[in-house]
């Protein structure tokens, strides 16, 4: 299995940034609209075309973010 991607190299929370909600570093961009965009049906590059300042590792840390968030989900 790959490694994955370390997330928090790329994605921070800023209280003074979309309302806290985890962004792309150095950018307003939230993890919440790039999987919002992957569910969608966007691939990758029509993605960082969209977004040239975005790159695939942003993607890949997204997705790292959302797994890492579902690993830590408790279901009562």
């Amino acid at each position: 299995m790959a490694q994955q991607v370390d997330f928090t190299a790329f994605i921070e929370i800023d209280p003074e940034i979309r309302f806290r909600r985890p962004v792309i570093k150095g950018t307003r961009i939230t993890v919440y609209d790039i999987l919002g965009w992957l569910a969608a049906g966007q691939s990758h590059q029509e993605i960082l075309e969209d977004f040239p300042q975005l790159a695939d590792e942003h993607i890949l840390a997204c997705l790292a973010y959302a797994a890492n968030k579902e690993r830590k989900l408790k279901v009562s």
